[in-house]
């Protein structure tokens, strides 16, 4: 398996596209403008128009017309003089979301699908300069006409995302959202080529073919590929002739590919040229590998439960192994980051997946709410050692087993699955999100779950496949730090909680102030209501009347918030500390527990307020750094039972050495203070005996009293003697009076 990264096929010619709308596809647009390929025809338009962007205020609210006529892009066909070994190809790579393609007033292809690829040979009377050709979309895909909402996506493959959800509003894209190529050269040419690889068991050799199909024209032709090690030394030379069976090699001692935080990501380069008689390069595919095995296994002593008859696993297996050795998942869900997907490019991806590398994280869940990204996004999670967790586009919804909706989600599948095996990133396949519960109403009997079972196993057997998330014994939520009808936070219910996994969590936070002005109106920024912009962009009535905002939460804990400096830095602040706390909580509890994916990293648009570590377009909130802290490969961490203290409150924390790496940990010290208006009281010395590869260690309970101080905030300190960068600061709200405050509006919590 490899990712293409380069390819070969002749001269790309320029087309200059426009785009028009109608209410009848029989009659065309009566107007055109420039359009942008690949993008979206909203931006276009809007462009156009002259409109402000959609993301300020509620400007979203003008597209909404968009979504039910019909849009064309037109284009005309260059003057080209081909010869009898030269064709023309119009090489689609995709479109959103039913569309078709004419020649003039010829047809010559339809699809239902944004993931599908066309690749379409045009004859070479039609470059004449004056031939017209037309990529038409359709509207948007409703199975009922109302309500509006994530509903009517249940009987296409459209992401459920566009048509609202708690951080994306109702603005569903449509248009060329991948690149559109013309593509002129040799008739003899290579249609598709694929690298594979098995690894014998112990991890010592790498038995490597490449699959190779080519136009009728190459049939006879010599072939040559070449394998290179990551320093560019070249490892394996193999020849053949295309209509013979193919050769392969074997690659001993190759260099593992590990996910982040667990050794190197070595990437080796395969490049295959399909030859001429002068044995001249006339055709070339460029490939990225990434040696390494994958699978999912049960926890230590899934066995024993249950201990009676019938016996069976209580829970389904989830532990990533990778190389043959058990890792601790550590990372987060990943959305688009624009409500546009056609916009995001390679640079658009690269600081998002920096900064999730930069916080320890090896493992991204692409929920299946939202459009998969382009190979760009998996080429960067190659580099930086991201394994990524791929949904198909289900979400939320009883997806029927109606035979067209079927057809096409086969189809869509197939191509997901088709483009993404060859990444070295991809951990596991997982048929959509949250599809086994009483909103969605599915079973593992549905036939869309069925089908993309059926089609993993035939097209990517090698990988792991999850029918959805959660499955029992999975944990999906809380959403909120404090539940305030049950009254206990969320840290409470983790340290009861027994799962193994924790794939969803969390808790919101607002965005900073310079983020909350860029979108919102300056009347509107303070105080926050919920007829204002701070509710249309999911601040209050995002899922809850409260959410995302949660302002009797931070009531609670703070008081009145009298400024929006005072609402951002404590609602960052909670959100950090909590999230730093679920994120510790779930590594105390391997080996059941393997794998912590909070939600959300990032946003396809600016939330006033959210899950997301990061504000749109890629600012780090505050709990990104704590979040971080919390996923180091080794952590000196406290198990503390609640957020906010009292003075005159026996302050209790059990302190805990979280270690995730393969190599042992030597006995050492590690010390505990707290500090507080410019003092530190120490006040434990714990001397540890160290601790095996990939355990944790439980040491003592710290004790202490807190003091009648004047100040709203303490830190709990936990140094490391022998390794500084172990040690970890808790920062913990602070009242000098217990007070009775009870909040009469209960905030429920259920993810939706």
């Amino acid at each position: 398996m490899g990712n293409l990264v380069a390819t070969t096929t002749g001269e790309n010619v320029s087309l200059v596209w426009m785009l028009g709308w109608t209410k009848d596809p029989e009659l065309s647009p009566v107007r055109y403008v420039d359009a942008s390929v690949p993008g979206a025809v909203q931006l276009d338009w809007g462009k156009a128009e002259g409109w402000p962007s959609h993301w300020i205020g509620e400007e979203f609210k003008r597209y909404k017309w968009m979504e039910d006529v019909w849009w064309v892009y037109r284009t005309t066909l260059p003057d080209l003089k081909l010869d009898a070994a030269e064709c023309a190809t119009l090489e689609i790579e995709g479109v959103d979301y039913s569309w078709s393609v004419w020649v003039d007033d010829s047809i010559m292809h339809r699809c239902e699908g944004m993931q599908q690829r066309a690749s379409i040979e045009l004859p070479a009377e039609v470059f004449n300069g004056q031939t017209e050709l037309r990529i038409i979309v359709d509207p948007a895909p409703k199975s009922s006409p109302e309500p509006d909402c994530r509903s009517q996506a249940n009987l296409s493959c459209k992401p459920a995302v566009s048509y609202g959800w708690d951080f994306h509003p109702r603005l569903i894209p449509l248009g060329i959202w991948r690149p559109v190529q013309l593509t002129v050269g040799p008739a003899a040419r290579l249609l598709h080529v694929e690298p594979r690889y098995e690894l014998d068991p112990a991890l010592m050799s790498a038995a490597i073919q490449v699959d190779i199909v080519a136009s009728d024209e190459a049939q006879g032709h010599e072939y040559r590929w070449l394998l290179k090690d990551p320093q560019g030394a070249l490892c394996l030379e193999v020849s053949g002739r295309l209509g013979e069976e193919a050769q392969g090699a074997t690659l001993d001692n190759p260099s593992l590919w590990w996910p982040n935080g667990y050794g190197e990501q070595p990437l080796y380069t395969l490049t295959l040229e399909l030859l001429d008689d002068h044995k001249r390069s006339i055709d070339s595919r460029v490939f990225q590998i990434g040696f390494r095995t994958i699978r999912l296994v049960p926890h230590e002593k899934t066995w024993d439960e249950p201990s009676v008859f019938p016996k069976g696993p209580s829970t389904p297996p989830i532990t990533l192994e990778v190389n043959g050795q058990p890792i601790f998942a550590k990372g987060t869900n990943m959305v688009s980051p624009d409500i546009f997907a056609g916009t995001v490019d390679r640079e658009r991806w690269r600081p998002l997946l920096d900064m999730a590398q930069g916080v320890h994280f090896n493992l991204l869940r692409l929920w299946g709410g939202a459009p998969v990204p382009g190979k760009e996004f998996f080429d960067l999670c190659d580099e930086r050692g991201l394994l990524v967790w791929v949904e198909f586009p289900l979400a939320c919804n009883d997806y029927s087993d109606d035979h067209n909706y079927l057809r096409v989600l086969d189809a869509e599948s197939r191509a997901i699955i088709m483009r993404l095996r060859a990444h070295t990133s991809v951990a596991l396949w997982c048929g959509g999100n949250e599809l086994f519960n009483s909103w969605s109403g599915m079973t593992p009997q549905s036939h869309a779950i069925r089908l993309l079972d059926r089609n993993c196993f035939e097209l990517d057997r090698s990988r792991p496949f999850l029918p959805t998330s959660p499955v029992f014994g999975m944990g999906h939520g809380h959403y909120t730090f404090y539940d305030i009808e049950a009254d206990e936070e969320v840290w409470q219910i983790f340290q009861r909680s027994s799962c193994t996994a924790y794939t969803e969590f969390g808790i919101p936070g607002p965005s900073s102030e310079a983020v909350l002005k860029s979108f919102m109106p300056s009347d509107q920024l303070f105080p926050p209501e919920p007829d204002t912009a701070w509710g249309s962009h999911h601040a209050f009535d995002a899922w809850l009347p409260e959410s995302h905002l949660l302002l009797p939460v931070l009531e609670r804990y703070f008081g009145p918030m009298n400024s929006l400096s005072a609402l951002v830095e404590h609602g960052q602040w909670i959100q950090a500390e909590g999230l730093r706390g679920l994120f510790e909580e779930s590594r105390r509890q391997k080996p059941v527990s393997s794998m912590a994916l909070n939600w959300c990293f990032n946003e396809p648009w600016p939330c006033a307020a959210n899950n997301s570590l990061l504000a749109w377009p890629a600012e780090a909130k505050r709990a990104l750094v704590t979040v971080g802290k919390a996923c180091r490969p080794t952590v000196v961490s406290a198990k503390i039972s609640k957020f906010q203290w009292h003075g005159g409150e026996l302050f209790a924390a059990e302190i805990w050495l979280l270690h995730d790496g393969m190599t042992a940990i030597p006995s050492g010290t590690i010390r505990a203070s707290i500090c507080c208006n410019g003092n530190a009281y120490e006040v434990l010395s714990w001397s540890h005996e160290g601790t095996a590869p990939m355990c944790n260690l439980c040491g003592p309970v710290l004790k202490w009293q807190l003091p009648p101080w004047e100040t709203d905030r303490f830190e709990l300190h936990l140094d490391s003697e022998q390794e500084p960068e172990w040690s970890s600061c808790y920062e913990l709200s602070y009242r000098l009076r217990q007070k009775e405050e009870k909040n009469k509006r209960p905030i429920n919590v259920m993810n939706l």
